[in-house]
Order: structure tokens, then C-alpha cells, then sequence
């Protein structure tokens, strides 16, 4: 069966950046102003109206629970090391290849978790599911932190089931994260019609408070929670945010009738599978220049989109090439045989993201340092800022402070003065948001690198170094973030498939969950080769006997060669 795209009502959802396919909304026009126009519906499977469901009015219930569900994953997170290398305990650089290790999982099962959302579960089920899921994990993990009390003093192996109990908890909320990432900010992202001019803008200020919403829940973990687990206890202060999960799932199941919802379609894996398994079969096929003769159906793809053929990735067009029997046949063909267009450049619409994914892997290994080394590094600072002790991990909070003061300040002014100067609706398109923050986390590393050579000259003569030295470091990578981080999540939503938009957001988690595991392998290796010939390497127990500059110098170089590559790639891309 062979069709012939035909441009109707088409918008781009990507400028300039790089060549984009478009994806052709056809809905009926009389209904636009009063159901939307982008295939979703409420609860009850009939089409969303507009005036009471979606929008801010659902965002409300999205973003509660978003914030719950990140300040009960900073309670943890931010200190996690601590607890590892107090409670448990284990060494320095063990205690940084855990974490690393664990927040890496916690990003990489969003790959299952979105998954399941986008083939079996939906979004919002999917969410209820991995919330409570996670929720059993705090408890698990409040519990490791409560067995002293439980066990007594004489029993041999308490360490050991403090530790087993402990991992089983982590490991856990990893796994409740895994649908909660990839689907609450789709979820949110839903609640604005793609069709409607005005909510898609909209869309763009959701992005920006719903990282707003993640750092204020980190905020209160870094500052208050942090403190409880220092000062008073680890079972208090893990189950408070334990507690305040259970809060955040029961506002977000309270929203439900409020909610839109994207109807199911085939498995998003299944699909991009039979496009490389049909363009494998058909090698030996020649591609006509006409592209009219591909494959295409005559009726609009489940969801009311078509996607407009591109020249880039041509072998792949070979799985829409359909032969004599096809045309002649009465029955569906073999889809392992012959795809549509629309589905070949669905696949087509993932390869085209990964440069920048790539890119992405050195920004959050320079991150993952704000949960490793850093902290280490400040823990052996002077935390006394006049009458107060300061805890290593609240350092974070002027990364969030960055973050909640960045976040207004580049929606309310940064955008209408970028606006202007070029001409773009967002300001700075998602590729030029993500280069700033690259270009800000090489500078961190760097004045981290000067930070530790000025720590060690005065450990020397038994003097301590403020911990305050550290807050231009977390501030400078609260800005990157807002760049990077916010920018990743719009590049990724905007650029994937319609069938395919929580798979599409979990290639962000993917980067993060590379980066923590890349930053695992890379301490070890740093370790191995540094202490080779019996040395106390680059990063010791004892920070002093160490070389910890080094590390930060490595990873700023490393920076600034990811940045060039990057703008390489981007330029690149935009002449194509």
C-alpha cells in the first residue's frame, strides 16, 4: 500500500537547532475549543475537555508530588556517603563507588520504567505503582537505620544485617524511582494540548517549575533533614521523609479525575525493533527517489500524527520500501517486513538525539561529585560558621539556592531579553541552554581544583579551611544546572516520538545513570593507578596524604574537550 504525505496543519516543534521531521496534527477543528486536540482524555477514556482538565489545575497535584517524591530522594541521597562511611562503615573511596553505583541504577530503571508506562500501565498508573514501591524502600531503609536499637550489643553479625537491610532499601527506591522519573514530568507535560499555541508555551514555564519544585524539596532535605540525621538520628531522619512519601502519593492519586492521559499504543521497543529488522531484510533493496513511494498508511497513526519523511538516515528508509506482493496482497503486511514512514522516522527521531545524550555523560559525572568527593572534601574543612557546625552534605543547599533563584530569574527576564536578540520564542533554543551549563561545570571543577591545593597548604600547619570556601562551587553548578539540566529535559520531551515520550525523557535519566556509573569506574581507576607502587594515591581516606586537585583538574579538562565537541556537533548539525 503506498501513500503520499501531504503537509496539513503542520508545526514545528524544534526550530533551528536541526533539521526536524514535522508531526502533522489532524484534528477536527470544530472540537479545538472545547476538547483538545492532541488525542488525550480524562479518566473516564473519553476526550479531555479543556476547561476542567490539564493545565496548571492538574500541574498542581503533579508538581506536590514531585516535590515530596524529591525531597524524600535528597534526604538520602545528599547524605548518603555519610551514612555509609559512619553507620556501616565502610572507606572513602568504597563509600563514593556505592553511591555513584546506586544513583546510577536509580537512573538507569527508568529505561523499565517508562517502558511499562508507555506499552502496559500508562503514565499515571505507572506512577501510583513506583510510589508505593519506593515508599516500602524508606521504610526498609528507616528500619537499617533503627536495628542498633533492635538488635542487642552482643549479637555478632549486626553490622553485616544492618548492611544487607540497608542495600534492600536503597535498592528498592531505585526501583520505585525507575517509573516515577520518566513519567511525572511526561505526565505534567500532558496537561498542555500540543495543538493549542497558547498551552504549548505554557508547556515551556511547566519545565522550569517543575525543576523549581525538585530543588525546593531538595532545599528543606539539605538544610533540615540533613541536620535531623546528624545531630538527632538516622532513624528520625529517614523517617520523616518517609512519612511525607506516603503524603505526596495520596495528593497525587487525589488529582486523577483532573488528569489528562495519552491513550496506549504497540510497545515503543517492539516498533523501533521491526524498522531495523525490516531495513536488515531489505539491504539488497534500491531506494527511489520518490519518496511518495514508501510505505505509508492512507488513515493517521494511532495518537493523530504523521511524522514527515528526512533525507538523514537513509538505510532506514529501506524498511518502507514495499514490494510487488505488498501492493497486490488485500491482507496487512508483515511489519517485520515493511514499516511506514512515520514509524521509520520515529526511530530515526531517537538516533538523531544521541549526540547531544552523549555530551551529557561528562556534565553529570562533574555533578556526581556534589554526592562523592566533594562531600569528602568538606568534611575535612572547618564546618564552624560562627556559632553553628555546618554538616558536609547541607553544602548542597546553595546549590539549590542557585537553582530557586535561576529558575524565576531566567523565565522572567533571561527569556524576553534573549527573545529579542534571537528571535527565538524559548530565547535560547534547547542546544544553546545546554552548551552554557557545560561551559559553567568546567569552571566548577576548576575553582573546586584551586579550592583543595589551598585546603592542603594549611593542613600542613594544622589549620582547618572553611567549608565556605565550597559554596561558589555548588552555586556555580546551580546555574549550570538550570541551563543543562532544564534544557536536557524540554530536548528530550520536544524531540521524541508522540507514541514514545516517556521513553523518549528516559534517555535523560540514562545519561545520569551512565555518568554515576562511568564516575564508579572512573574513582576506581583513578585509585588503582594512582596508589601503584604503594602510594597513598589521589584520593586516601586521609585527604591530606592525598591529591584530590588532581582529580578535580582531570575532570575540568575533561570538561572543557566535552564542551568543544559538543559545539562541534551542534554547528555541524544546524548546516545539515
Amino acid at each position: 500500500m503506498r501513500g503520499n504525505l501531504r503537509e496539513q496543519k503542520a508545526y514545528h516543534m524544534e526550530g533551528a537547532d536541526e533539521e526536524r521531521p514535522l508531526i502533522h496534527h489532524l484534528p477536527p477543528q470544530e472540537q479545538c475549543s472545547q476538547y483538545t486536540c492532541d488525542g488525550t482524555v480524562d479518566i473516564d477514556r473519553k476526550p479531555a475537555l479543556k476547561h476542567s482538565t490539564g493545565n496548571w489545575r492538574a500541574c498542581f497535584f503533579i508538581l506536590g508530588a514531585e516535590f515530596t517524591q524529591c525531597l524524600c530522594f535528597s534526604a538520602v541521597v545528599k547524605n548518603l556517603v555519610r551514612y555509609l562511611t559512619s553507620v556501616l562503615p565502610e572507606s572513602n573511596v568504597n563509600a563514593a563507588r556505592s553511591v555513584s553505583t546506586w544513583i546510577g541504577t536509580c537512573f538507569f530503571t527508568p529505561l523499565i520504567g517508562a517502558f511499562l508506562a508507555d506499552t502496559f500501565w500508562g503514565r499515571y498508573r505507572t506512577i501510583v505503582i513506583c510510589l508505593s514501591v519506593y515508599s516500602i524502600g524508606m521504610l526498609i531503609l528507616t528500619t537499617s537505620a533503627s536495628l542498633p536499637f533492635l538488635l542487642h550489643d552482643s549479637y555478632n553479625n549486626g553490622d553485616d544485617i544492618r548492611r544487607v537491610v540497608a542495600y534492600l532499601g536503597l535498592y528498592l527506591i531505585a526501583l520505585g524511582a525507575g517509573g516515577i522519573k520518566p513519567c511525572m514530568w511526561a505526565l505534567g507535560a500532558d496537561q498542555f494540548d500540543g495543538a493549542d499555541p497558547v498551552e504549548r508555551v505554557t508547556k515551556g514555564s511547566f519545565f522550569n517549575y517543575y525543576y523549581f519544585s525538585n530543588n525546593m524539596g531538595t532545599l528543606l532535605s539539605t538544610t533540615v533533614l540533613v541536620w535531623v540525621q546528624d545531630n538527632i538520628g538516622w532513624g528520625i531522619g529517614f523517617a520523616t521523609p518517609m512519612l511525607l512519601m506516603g503524603f505526596g502519593l495520596s495528593m497525587f492519586v487525589a488529582g486523577r479525575r483532573v488528569y489528562r492521559y495519552r491513550k496506549l499504543g504497540r510497545s515503543p521497543l517492539t516498533r523501533v525493533s521491526q524498522v531495523v529488522v525490516a531495513a536488515a531484510r531489505n539491504h539488497m533493496l534500491k531506494l527511489p527517489d520518490d519518496i511518495s513511494l514508501l510505505h505509508e498508511l492512507p488513515s493517521l497513526t494511532e495518537g493523530g500524527y504523521r511524522i514527515q519523511h528526512t533525507t538523514r538516515f537513509r538505510f532506514l528508509d529501506k524498511a518502507a520500501i514495499p514490494s510487488d506482493s505488498d501492493d497486490n496482497s488485500p491482507v496487512q503486511p508483515d511489519p517485520w517486513r515493511l514499516c511506514t514512514v512515520s514509524q521509520v522516522e520515529e526511530l530515526k527521531m531517537l538516533l538523531r538525539v544521541f549526540p547531544v545524550w552523549a555530551s551529557l555523560l561528562v556534565f553529570f559525572v562533574v555533578t556526581a561529585q556534589m554526592s562523592s568527593t566533594l562531600i569528602e572534601q568538606s568534611a575535612a574543612m572547618d564546618g564552624r560558621v560562627g556559632p553553628f557546625t555546618v554538616p558536609p552534605a547541607s553544602l548542597a543547599t546553595f546549590n539549590v539556592v542557585a537553582v530557586l533563584i535561576w529558575v524565576p530569574v531566567y523565565d522572567a527576564v533571561l527569556v524576553p531579553l534573549a527573545r529579542r536578540a534571537t528571535g527565538n520564542d524559548r530565547g535560547l533554543s534547547h542546544l544553546q541552554r545546554i552548551g552554557v551549563g557545560l561551559a559553567l561545570s568546567a569552571v566548577a571543577m576548576a575553582y573546586s581544583a584551586q579550592v583543595e591545593r589551598r585546603r592542603r597548604r594549611p593542613a600542613a600547619e594544622e589549620e582547618a579551611m572553611s567549608i565556605m570556601w565550597q559554596a561558589p562551587c555548588y552555586l556555580v553548578l546551580g546555574m549550570a544546572e538550570v541551563f543543562t539540566s532544564i534544557g536536557m529535559l524540554e530536548f528530550f520531551y520536544e524531540r521524541s516520538p508522540g507514541s514514545m515520550k516517556s521513553l523518549g525523557t528516559s534517555l535523560a535519566h540514562l545519561a545520569v545513570a551512565t555518568a554515576n556509573y562511568l564516575n564508579s569506574g572512573v574513582l576506581g581507576v583513578v585509585v588503582a593507578a594512582t596508589t601503584r607502587g604503594g602510594g597513598a594515591g589521589w584520593i586516601p581516606d586521609n585527604l591530606d596524604e592525598g591529591h584530590l586537585d588532581y582529580f578535580f583538574w582531570m575532570m575540568a579538562l575533561v570538561s572543557v574537550l566535552n564542551l568543544l565537541q559538543f559545539l562541534h556537533c551542534s554547528i555541524r548539525d544546524r548546516g545539515q
